[in-house]
């Protein structure tokens, strides 16, 4: 265990070190300073009006799940119609079979008509 926390403790003394020398470039301590400001700010908005960031969460998360469900019946529609799809083939088989017994049948009721053999069908 106390070697784990050696390393963690180097970890984070090495992030504070590498943080710090990155500081020493003005144009990252200008860009740090611009970004403390915005978060702070946001978290200084949030702290003074709780009431509106919960409501902006609860907008959010109810956008999220209206979304969930549009694609949850759109994924639902495309699989019906991939279902009906996959019905049409019988459905012109037996279609077919319907149409060669027909023909059979007039062939057979016409003494004049060549018989039809159903292996030309």
């Amino acid at each position: 265990m106390g070697s784990s926390k050696k390393f963690w403790m180097g970890m984070v003394l090495g992030a504070l070190a590498g943080g710090a020398v990155s500081l020493l470039d003005k144009a990252t301590r200008q860009s740090v300073k611009e970004d403390f400001s915005k978060v702070s700010n946001g978290v200084a908005y949030v702290v003074k009006n709780p009431e509106n960031f919960i409501e902006d969460i609860k907008d959010a998360a109810n956008k999220v799940r209206s979304t969930v469900e549009q694609v949850t019946e759109d994924v639902a529609f495309i699989t019906e119609k991939v279902e009906e799809v996959r019905d049409v083939p019988p459905q012109v088989t037996e279609l077919v079979k319907g149409t060669k017994e027909t023909l059979r049948r007039i062939a057979a009721s016409d003494n004049k008509q060549p018989h039809i053999d159903e292996n030309e069908l």
